[in-house]
Formats: structure tokens, sequence, C-alpha cells
């Protein structure tokens, strides 16, 4: 065989060897750019209005996005920035964690007992509907200024919704469901277990999304008025607002946002998606609407 053919031979193999890799990660840059462009987009927006803003001089007090941005590398430089934001991520992380233990098994304890549910239920959606910095006081009261203190705010903060909404989506399971598993010996803890929990997951999901969203909140809070040893985030934004810096306020505010939102697009909501996903609830990445869905990876 000429040397020329073997070459174009190799060629064509090897090019439909890499045709399928190709395909797979043109797929994959498609998706990852379907998902970065309408938040990137609308981050966009915000800037170009709060740049306009600023130029019109709209308020005299009102930084430029630049100030901000150079005020953020400023606090890193100094070396208070990532500790702040390290502590704060601690904190919410073993509260949320804590929380989801506990906000799940009171939920679903409370739908296996109507009677608790009867007088526990509307002391939760009441708690659940103060804000944090209504907690805050009496924490500190109680606890005084200490990292106790912050803990419990966030623990108060949580628990309540995660409760409240793992109850709501146990109550949106078909008793047809439950009755089929009754009947096929799943009762008890092992029906709960192997009936419940499962058709109730997506409810479940969305009521740890809203716990950390909740906890989130009340943790800024509690460090914007609680004094402890270890300052967080918030503690940044208390410190604008005793100083009158604004820059400071503003970065303490887009690292407030911005750690939220990371948390909730890389760790929660992927694992809603997954869960949607898993039970033809949602379309699967790179599928069209219509279309035939593609395998969850």
């Amino acid at each position: 065989m000429p040397v020329t053919d073997m070459a174009s031979g190799l060629d064509a193999l090897e090019a439909q060897a890499s045709g399928p890799a190709q395909g797979a990660a043109r797929t994959t840059v498609r998706s990852v750019l379907a998902r970065a462009v309408p938040p990137l987009t609308a981050a966009g927006l915000v800037l170009a209005l709060w740049q306009l803003a600023h130029t019109l001089h709209w308020s005299r007090r009102l930084p430029g996005p630049a100030a901000v941005w150079d005020r953020i590398a400023t606090a890193w430089t100094e070396g208070g920035l990532a500790p702040a934001l390290g502590q704060s991520l601690l904190r919410c992380l073993l509260g949320f964690a804590v929380s989801a233990v506990v906000g799940v098994s009171l939920g679903l304890l409370l739908t296996r007992l109507a009677p608790l549910r009867t007088v526990l239920g509307p002391v939760l959606s009441s708690v659940q509907s103060l804000p944090a910095a209504a907690l805050v006081p009496v924490a500190v009261i109680a606890l005084g200024h200490s990292e106790r203190t912050v803990y419990t705010v966030v623990l108060l903060g949580a628990i309540p919704s995660i409760c409240v909404g793992v109850m709501a989506a146990v109550d949106q399971v078909p008793p047809l469901l439950l009755r089929a598993g009754t009947s096929m010996g799943a009762a008890g803890l092992r029906g709960a277990w192997h009936i419940l929990v499962p058709a109730a997951l997506p409810g479940l999901v969305t009521a740890l999304r809203q716990g950390w969203t909740f906890g989130w909140r009340a943790l800024m809070t509690a460090e914007l008025i609680t004094a402890t040893p270890l300052p967080g985030v918030g503690r940044m934004l208390a410190d604008g607002n005793e100083r009158g810096e604004m820059s400071l306020v503003l970065a303490a505010v887009l690292l407030i946002l911005t750690t939220g939102v990371l948390v909730e697009s890389l760790l929660l909501a992927p694992m809603e998606r997954r869960v949607l996903h898993s039970r033809g609830l949602a379309l699967s990445r790179g599928a069209s609407p219509g279309g035939k869905a593609g395998p969850v990876r």
C-alpha cells in the first residue's frame, strides 16, 4: 500500500475517533454558555446602570463600580477580606447543616403526628415570617455577643423554613402511593424511608434551598448587629455604615450577594436539577423543548 494511502487512512480513522469527542465538547461548551450568558448579561446591565447613575451624579455619595472594586481589592490585599469571607461561609455552612438535619427530621415527624403538627405548625410559620433583625436582639439578650448568638440566629432563620417546606412537600405526595406502599409491606419507618422520602424528594430539595437563603440572610443580619471576636462579611457592612464609607458598604453588599448566589448556583441548584431530571420533571442538559432528553451526567 502506498505511504500516501496509509496516511490518508490514518487521518480518516483519527477524524472518526475524534468526531464524538468533539461533538460532546461542543455540546458542553454550548450548555455552559447557555447557562452563563443570562446571568452575565444581567450583571453587565446592572453595572452599566450603576455606572450611568454615578456618571450623572444621581447621588453625591454613590461611588462607581471601579471604586467599589478597588475597595474590595484593598481589603483583600490588607488581609481582612479572606478571613471574614471564610468565617461567614463556615458559620453558614455549619448552621445550615444542623438546620437541614433538624428541619427535615422535624418536618417528617410533624407530618406523621397530626396533633403535634396542629400545635407546632403555626409556631413554625410565625417564626418563619419574622425578620432576622427581630431575632438578633432576643438572642443577644439571652446569650450575649458570642458565636452562640450568631449560630442561634442562623438556626432560627433556617429551621422553620426547612420544616415548613418539608411538610408542604410531604402533603403533595399522592395518598394512593402511600397506600400502595403500605399494601406491599412498606409501613412505618420503612414506608417513610422507601416511599415517602423519595416521593417528596423534589420538594425536600426546594425546602433546603429556601432554608439556605433564610439562613444566609439571618447570618448577615446577626453579624451586622452582633459583636463577635471573629468578624465576618456582615461586620464589614457594619464598619462601612459606622464610618459612612459607601464604597465599603457596597463592597460588602456585593460580597454577600455574590457568595449567596454562588453557593446556590454551584451546590443547591445542580442538586435540584438532578433530582428533577431523575423524575422526568425537567429537561436534561442539551435537550430542546419537544426533543429527546439526553442523559444526565
